[in-house]
């Protein structure tokens, strides 16, 4: 018989998962990752000179401006998510999933916290998102028709009543800040985490009056540092540093601690003897609810790099560099060697005076050649002032962020084919990270989904958009979205969109839909909807068109049907033509691959008789000297002949 483990109890959970916290923040403090992300955020931020200055000093942010070049590439603009179903009953319920996941990505705010996760991913080289469900309901007094001071009043008591309002009900998305999050150090991976915690830093007082915690242990919790951000620890006995400071101004460290083993939860402070919220399973069904965004992956470490890091010595260097042009530029001052015998106290004023055309007299009768002589000046080589356009170029290659993509012009002239080999590679490492972008959404939108599934309690209204783009209400609760999905994000939808290239896009559909246009195999009028739309931007491109006039009835239409079909009076004896709309025998036979069809009276192979150039009587010869199109068309007509037979 195997052996049963025994079951821990909560005093040893809660000091093995703080031992967990406590080894996670010594790990990153010993591995150095606490000071790189910080010297990271500096680079971006501009504050990239340590220790005090001893002089001017230039800062060229080249860190800021890579940055802000990729952001913009990778998501800028508003996803479009597209929802699959995964069964085929629920093909239905994800088009309503898919229009309702849309408006919430946009009605709540989450592009922006998202984009801010992505920073985040550039910057320091991982990011972290949140998803969860909110459920805010408050008490309303209904019933009252006089103030809220005389409402308050004991004559008002027995005639006020009680509702509660729902104030928010819906799933959420949030940023959270990298450095308050900690993992299991043995990990190399996220699919290796065996725990995962977010460090909140909350007023002591809140904790106090927080009522979902536990009424005996938040009484108990204490400060644990005196100021939101940083490193302003409270010392174990409050000196009188700290006396005359209140408990208001107090903070301690909250963490929301997920045990993926176990599949529990639980949410405990860095003081007091309990768990605010006990160890219980995890409430949602996709598990912990954290998102990580990986940049650069290293082998056999768990944090990524970001596109900074790379960089870095590159940007001190050229700090540095400009900084030695500036002082070379300010001490460099012309001098002069001038002999003081020959001048007197006026002609020395006279030398040194910054005025024009000014007369400077000259003692004794020394060769004037000899009396002011320019003293020889150090300059540079001209090649220590291309040291920055060398290091930019570093930068470049290293970033793989061209000068095309900063919008500048470059000073050196490429032809088109070399730009565009310049743009293509470095549209292909923007792609990469495009991907890893539309991936991350579309786990978002996947975990807002199963939140909604899982604890929406009443009913929404989303707004969609419908035909014509006119804006269409609809009404929903859980079961329009129950199912089971698969959720993508429509390629490109987050990258910046070009004007003039989705023009020119639009109008090279339109020419080569040219060929099947006139052959009527195109819509043309949905073919000049897309482009309206998509070219050039327009809203209701249905407006703008008219469509097509109908066709005018033939005469054959008009006859009565006992008369359909007859030849026309005066023709009845013609013999020899083929019926209207038919083709010769001999081009039939032909088209049919059978033997020509000689008419009467021609000799076979003898020349055609006619004003035109003599050619031979046969009808291949005939048929070879038409065009393709033509065969095609007396092709397709003999078909239709043949067809009601």
């Amino acid at each position: 018989m195997g052996l049963l483990m025994a079951r821990k109890s909560n005093a040893d959970k809660l000091a093995l998962y703080r031992n967990h916290i406590d080894y996670a923040q010594r790990w990153r403090s010993n591995e150095g990752y606490d000071t790189l992300w910080q010297r990271m955020v500096n680079l971006y931020r501009g504050r990239q000179y340590r220790g005090a200055a001893m002089g001017d000093r230039l800062l060229v942010n080249i860190c800021f401006s890579t940055i802000n070049t990729l952001l913009p590439s990778v998501s800028i603009g508003r996803p479009k998510i597209n929802v699959n179903p995964r069964k085929p009953e629920d093909g239905d319920k994800a088009i309503v999933t898919e229009s309702i996941i849309n408006y919430w990505w946009q009605h709540y705010d989450c592009q922006f916290e998202f984009q801010r996760a992505v920073k985040d991913y550039l910057i320091m080289g991982h990011g972290w998102v949140k998803t969860g469900y909110r459920f805010v309901e408050e008490s309303k007094l209904d019933n009252i028709d006089s103030s809220a001071d005389e409402a308050a009043g004991p004559e008002t008591t027995d005639d006020v009543e009680s509702e509660l309002i729902i104030r928010e009900d819906r799933p959420f998305l949030e940023r959270v800040d990298p450095m308050e999050m900690f993992v299991d150090p043995d990990a190399q991976n996220v699919d290796e985490m065996r725990w995962v915690a977010q460090r909140t830093r909350r007023p002591v007082e809140d904790v106090k009056n927080d009522q979902r915690y536990s009424a005996a242990v938040r009484k108990n919790v204490g400060p644990s540092s005196y100021q939101k951000y940083g490193n302003l620890l409270a010392p174990s006995n409050i000196g009188s540093a700290y006396a005359d400071q209140s408990m208001i101004e107090a903070y301690c460290d909250i963490y929301e601690y997920y045990d993926i083993d176990s599949g529990e939860m639980c949410i405990f402070s860095d003081s007091g003897d309990g768990f605010l919220i006990k160890p219980t399973k995890m409430p949602y069904t996709f598990g912990h609810p954290f998102i990580m965004l990986r940049n650069y992956d290293i082998p056999g470490f768990f944090y990524p790099m970001g596109e900074l890091e790379a960089i870095e010595p590159l940007q001190h260097e050229l700090n540095e560099t400009r900084t030695q042009m500036m002082n070379h530029r300010k001490r460099y001052s012309r001098k002069w060697l001038a002999l003081e015998s020959a001048f007197d106290d006026f002609g020395r004023t006279m030398l040194a005076s910054d005025d024009d055309n000014v007369i400077v007299p000259v003692k004794g009768s020394e060769n004037l050649n000899n009396v002011v002589v320019p003293m020889p000046a150090l300059i540079n080589p001209p090649e220590f002032y291309n040291q920055s356009a060398l290091i930019l170029n570093d930068i470049d290659r290293v970033s793989g962020v061209s000068e095309y993509q900063r919008g500048a012009i470059p000073e050196t002239t490429r032809t088109a084919r070399e730009a565009s080999i310049i743009a293509e590679s470095g549209n292909a490492r923007v792609a990469e990270k495009l991907v890893a972008i539309e991936n991350n959404i579309a786990r978002c939108a996947s975990n807002l989904i199963m939140l909604a599934q899982q604890f929406l309690t009443g009913e929404q209204t989303v707004r969609i958009v419908g035909t014509e783009s006119a804006p269409v209400w609809l009404t929903f609760d859980k079961d329009y979205i129950s199912g089971e999905f698969d959720f993508t994000v429509e390629a490109g939808s987050t990258a910046p969109r070009n004007e003039a290239f989705r023009r020119d896009m639009a109008l090279q559909m339109v020419s080569a839909m040219q060929p099947f246009a006139q052959a009527g195999l195109v819509n043309l009028e949905k073919l000049a909807e897309y482009v309206l739309s998509i070219g050039f931007g327009v809203k209701n491109p249905g407006n703008f068109l008219q469509s097509a006039p109908q066709a005018a009835p033939q005469p054959n239409d008009q006859m009565p049907p006992e008369m359909q079909g007859m030849p026309p009076e005066g023709m009845e004896g013609m013999e020899g033509m083929p019926p209207e709309g038919g083709l010769p025998p001999e081009l039939m036979a032909m088209l049919q691959g059978g033997p020509p069809q000689v008419p009467t009276g021609m000799i076979p192979g003898a020349p055609i008789q006619g004003p035109g150039p003599q050619t031979q009587g046969s009808p291949a010869g005939i048929l070879d000297s038409l065009p393709p199109e033509v065969l095609q068309a007396l092709l397709a007509q003999m078909q239709g002949q043949q067809a009601p037979m």
